[in-house]
């Protein structure tokens, strides 16, 4: 029997509105693909971002039915093919890696994958009003996180300085590490000026301070800064490694922030984080709003590059559909938690 590949979407559900400098979120879109051959199964998550990711095209699904109609040619082939598409580079690499997989879901075994291990993590707080995002913090201090990531931009400056003044006279950062993800949302004329007074509480980082693809107006940000900058949206859409190079020589940023389903999958983040390497730029890895089944994929990569940061990776319980997995966070930490028998439970994708 052939080897056989389809996809489905599927809409993901925020149990509480998601606040960005781009707007609210409500819900999430992704899609799934399953690979199949005598009785054997892979499952793979497409995690296309709408209005994000690169290919937010027309011809998105078009790509995807091409896989599947192609599906039993040459892996590498097939990323190469898909170069202008990550995401579903990202959901190709854990569908093959799922098939090869005992359990489909042990992708990269290790002793994460074992519940020997953890790994570090940040609390994500979103945007709202000042009461909102007060009550997030106290509950992401109170579950035992050191490391608290805001989402600012949205609302008033101002507002935001005083919520991490809050912070900061209740919390040394020798007790809570603070970073903050603007998204892009500053002018280049303002932004040196906001990066002074954010500096004024010791955060760990800024990450996009102003939008993607000002490259000169960024250099000068990362070289005159009081902040260390990490970027983002700006790793999104730049395919070619020699692409990657000069924007990393350019720029020449503190930190990198790596989405594997944003920037090529596996493949695409061993390529950053080989150049990170080499130029001495710091680098996390973060999801993007993936079901249990990317963010299984992610964790367990990034497991196994041996970071000593907290990571991004605590997205997996904003949903009200999401299907049940072994990933649990426990004081800041993210575990595989086999040894509670907590298995997986996919019916509810009805892939």
């Amino acid at each position: 029997m052939e080897i056989k590949a389809t996809f489905k979407i599927y809409i993901l559900q925020f149990k509480l509105p998601g606040g960005t400098s781009r707007g609210i979120l409500h819900t999430k879109e992704t899609y799934f693909l399953k690979i199949t051959k005598n009785r054997k199964v892979g499952i793979g998550e497409c995690a296309v971002f709408k209005g994000l990711s690169a290919d937010d095209r027309p011809d998105y699904e078009e790509k995807l039915q091409w896989l599947c109609d192609h599906i039993d040619l040459d892996k590498a082939f097939l990323l190469n093919e898909l170069i202008e598409f990550p995401s579903i580079q990202f959901g190709l690499e854990q569908a093959l890696l799922s098939f090869k997989s005992k359990d489909n879901f042990e992708l990269f075994p290790s002793d994460f994958t074992k519940g020997n291990d953890s790994i570090t993590i940040n609390g994500l707080i979103w945007m709202g009003d000042r009461s909102f995002m007060q009550e997030q913090i106290k509950e992401k201090l109170k579950a035992g996180f050191t490391t608290i990531k805001l989402k600012i931009g949205a609302i008033d400056f101002k507002t935001e300085l005083e919520l991490l003044k809050s912070i900061r006279n209740e919390f040394s950062a020798n007790e809570i590490e603070l970073r903050v993800d603007a998204n892009g949302a500053f002018q280049p004329k303002e932004a040196l000026e906001k990066l002074k007074q954010l500096s004024d509480f010791q955060l760990h980082s800024i990450e996009q301070p102003i939008k993607a693809g000002q490259w000169d107006e960024m250099a000068k940000l990362c070289d005159t800064t009081p902040l260390d900058i990490a970027l983002d949206e700006e790793l999104i859409g730049i395919f070619k490694r020699s692409d990657k190079e000069k924007m990393l020589q350019r720029i020449k940023s503190q930190y990198i922030i790596l989405k594997p389903s944003l920037i090529g999958g596996f493949h695409g983040t061993d390529e950053w984080i080989e150049l990170a390497n080499k130029y001495g730029i710091g680098w996390w890895i973060t999801s993007a709003l993936e079901s249990n089944i990317g963010l299984n994929a992610i964790a367990q990569y990034t497991y196994i590059q041996r970071n000593k940061l907290p990571q991004g990776l605590g997205t997996g319980g904003l949903f009200t559909n999401n299907s049940i997995s072994p990933l649990t966070v426990k004081n800041g930490e993210l575990f595989y938690d086999v040894k509670d028998k907590n298995g997986w439970d996919i019916s509810i994708l009805n892939i």
